[in-house]
């Protein structure tokens, strides 16, 4: 079965659809959302892919990233992402967008209208293998620090979402408890 991604403009309004592995070699613009779950004290859920993923395997990420199917919502496409890769359910709330074309090697690039999602969760992951090899919590200043000293166990993508979601986080401040509110201050 042949997987496609939606392709869209600056505007992220849909102009079709490509397959997913050419849009990626092309490159194309194309929607695609990654997915952030913060427990109550406010550290995140980090996954390691797989190694068998068709690029950046074995890199550290936030909690699920992928792309919407053809007439499928955003919000759904993550929620449903988030079940498949990590095993978990919560509900999830838009936090904003970003744009970004980086090379992921291999010849492939991520051209994406990103949608940043938020969700709350505390308990166990339960990942399916062939997506994520490893799983754990990491509180935002750890996860910063490790990104500024060596950041290459990371997605290249992770940094430019993570800024995404630490700017909406400090317009929300209601979206998280009081102490997931003072671990994401420490990193603004």
């Amino acid at each position: 079965m042949q997987d496609y991604v939606i392709v869209v403009n600056a505007s992220d309004e849909e102009m079709g659809r490509e397959e997913k592995l050419q849009a990626h070699r092309l490159p194309v613009l194309h929607r695609a959302f990654s997915v952030f779950v913060l427990d109550e004290r406010g550290a995140m859920l980090v996954q390691r892919r797989a190694d068998g993923k068709y690029h950046s395997a074995g890199l550290w990420s936030n909690a699920c990233c992928g792309h919407p199917r053809p007439g499928e919502q955003v919000i759904e496409a993550g929620e449903r992402r988030l079940r498949e890769e990590m095993g978990i359910t919560c509900p999830l709330v838009p936090a904003g967008t970003v744009s970004y074309s980086i090379d992921v090697g291999d010849g492939l690039r991520e051209d994406e209208f990103n949608h940043v999602l938020f969700g709350s969760f505390s308990g166990d992951a339960r990942p399916d293998p062939s997506e994520v090899s490893s799983w754990r919590w990491m509180t935002p200043a750890t996860v910063q620090e490790a990104l500024r000293e060596t950041p290459s166990p990371f997605t290249r993508w992770f940094p430019v979402v993570l800024e995404r979601l630490r700017v909406w986080l400090e317009g929300h401040p209601t979206a998280v408890p009081a102490a997931a509110r003072r671990a994401w201050e420490s990193v603004a």
